[in-house]
């Protein structure tokens, strides 16, 4: 069943951690894996999770807590790749509450969740603790930074009988909280600090202009125009406010932070996988977990408090031996972080910066999804056939449960929308809308 999985996952082998997670969770009932992002522990932590399902089981039998709604999405979509016939779901703000009761009447082998969701529908009692054998607590240092050690303290308090757990971290622990009821899991350590540091990344201070941070970023931005860009704050205040100046300048760009509705965030991050925006202004929300392209620069607007939110952040550029910049914008008169070991070269900003051009890619968003059987050849098909459009001007097409999204070229789009407005997919009305 394995080299079935890989098939349908898309891989020829499993990587070193992999292997090891596969044998450890077989001898041994707590493991702490640390590894960084991008290392496939996902399929790391899932392969031995389903190798304990049962099919005579009907109850929930793997429970998986992530920190952010879009890690849990992630980890379903990857469950439901792995064709193994088992059903998955996934809880977390957003979704309705409701829905989710329903759902456990029939319920599923492997439920995905945030800590916050979770803990109300086990303090509800929507959930069956008894048939649990496998906890697994995904990103579990990412969840106590964000605060979920009640919620946390609630759901273990309901699976305190449960025969397996699993936590996974891009950090080292030296102590567990007492909910946990863990003193020393088998560890297995993939957090080689020297890998770790992205090989191709370069460092670069830029003085900021007049005493203007958001002046200065707009400069930037100008210099580095239409490669993929993260720009990460400490604040969502802060974050609001140079959106708002950027918006003016004419800088297109997307926002991504925890206090957004669950829809916003979700296409705020397919707008910049497909290119419609190259630039996104983020929290440390973005730094680990979410399923976004190779980045080419990093811009700390904020200085990170912590070696370890620095860390991530830069890793989400530079990976596989690619080249990545970071940049911090800084008055002249301050010091460097203590945690750089190097000083950054000097950038120097063009005098008179001019505007970049906008992408060339416009996102369109249609009302039906999985749920709805609607799939990425449909919406293909729909708009090469009846919308005119040859292959260089569709882009990325993305389906979730109840929305599909296409990405066309700019110049066009109205007439695309025009050709499609009367046609149907699978006999449902094409309603199509710009993002």
């Amino acid at each position: 069943m394995i080299k079935k999985i890989l098939h349908n996952y898309g891989i020829d082998a499993l990587n070193e951690m992999q292997e090891a997670m596969l044998k450890a969770t077989k001898d041994h009932r707590e493991v702490l894996l640390l590894a960084p992002t991008g290392s496939g522990k996902t399929l790391g932590f899932l392969l031995p999770a389903y190798m304990g399902l049962k099919q005579s089981i009907k109850g929930v039998q793997v429970l998986i807590v992530v920190p952010s709604r879009e890690l849990a999405s992630q980890i379903e979509q990857v469950f439901k790749q792995m064709g193994t016939g088992f059903k998955v779901n996934a809880f977390f703000g957003g979704h309705s509450s409701r829905t989710e009761k329903n759902s456990l009447i029939d319920p599923p082998a492997v439920l995905i969740g945030t800590p916050g969701r979770l803990s109300y529908h086990f303090r509800t009692e929507h959930i069956d603790p008894t048939t649990i054998h496998t906890v697994v607590l995904d990103e579990f240092d990412k969840s106590l930074e964000f605060g979920f050690s009640r919620e946390m303290s609630t759901i273990m308090k309901h699976v305190r009988y449960v025969k397996n757990k699993v936590l996974t971290s891009a950090t080292g622990m030296e102590e567990f909280p007492d909910f946990l009821k863990m003193r020393k899991p088998y560890e297995l350590n993939y957090l080689d600090e020297e890998e770790m540091k992205p090989s191709g990344l370069s460092f670069y201070k830029v003085d900021i202009i007049n005493n203007d941070k958001t002046e200065t970023l707009f400069n930037l931005l100008c210099e580095i125009a239409g490669q993929p860009t993260l720009i990460f704050f400490n604040h969502r205040d802060a974050i609001g406010k140079t959106s708002e100046l950027l918006t003016q300048k004419g800088i297109r760009h997307g926002v991504f932070q925890g206090g957004m509705e669950q829809e916003d965030r979700e296409e705020a991050l397919i707008k910049f996988r497909n290119g419609s925006h190259t630039v996104l202004l983020c929290t440390d929300l973005a730094s680990r977990g979410l399923d976004i392209p190779e980045i080419q620069n990093i811009i700390h607007f904020q200085i990170p408090h912590t070696v370890q939110a620095f860390t991530h952040r830069n890793g989400r550029t530079a990976r596989m031996k690619a080249e990545g910049k970071a940049f911090f914008l800084v008055k002249s008169t301050d010091r460097s972080p203590d945690y750089l070991e190097d000083e950054p070269e000097k950038f120097a900003l063009e005098a008179n910066p001019k505007l970049p051009p906008a992408s060339e890619w416009i996102t369109l968003r249609f009302p039906y999804g999985r749920k709805e059987k609607i799939n990425k050849t449909d919406i293909a098909g729909l708009l090469y056939q009846k919308g005119k459009l040859s292959h260089d001007e569709l882009g990325l097409i993305e389906v979730t449960d109840h929305r599909a999204y296409a990405t066309v070229k700019s110049s066009k789009v109205s007439a695309t929308i025009k050709l499609i407005k009367e046609e149907r997919i699978k006999n449902k009305l094409v309603k199509v809308e710009i993002v």
